[in-house]
């Protein structure tokens, strides 16, 4: 595991902890939106892994499912994943106000942890745990 790649490991599971006293707290909406960051911080640490670097969050999401889940290498249904919390991300924060249900929130930080539970399997553990 590289330097850059625990960084984002130790990103997604804080994000995915600010998700849940986030929901906890009546703010599904933004617990959603963590969850979403969770996942990309993930996405973004496997494809560290390959040297591959990108600045959009549209980039990323379709290089992961190129290199990652086309392949096989990883679940397909990890993308997928993704690309249903960046829709729901974009429509908790651009969209009205407590737009996403608490029981979608909880299920996006379930797929988070699922995600970041891959990322350990795959990438290697995160220290201090």
């Amino acid at each position: 595991m590289t330097e850059d790649q625990l960084e984002l490991l130790q990103q997604a599971r804080d994000s995915i902890s600010a998700a849940r006293l986030l929901l906890d707290n009546g703010y599904p909406d933004y617990a959603a939106s963590r969850a979403y960051y969770a996942m990309f911080y993930v996405a973004e640490a496997f494809l560290e892994g390959e040297a591959l670097h990108f600045s959009k969050h549209s980039a990323v999401i379709a290089a992961f499912g190129r290199e990652f889940a086309l392949t096989k290498r990883v679940p397909p249904e990890f993308h997928s994943y993704l690309i249903g919390a960046q829709e729901m991300r974009h429509a908790a924060d651009y969209g009205p106000r407590k737009f996403v249900e608490p029981d979608k929130a909880r299920e996006q930080i379930e797929r988070a942890e699922r995600f970041l539970d891959l990322a350990r399997q795959m990438i290697g553990p995160i220290p201090e745990e």
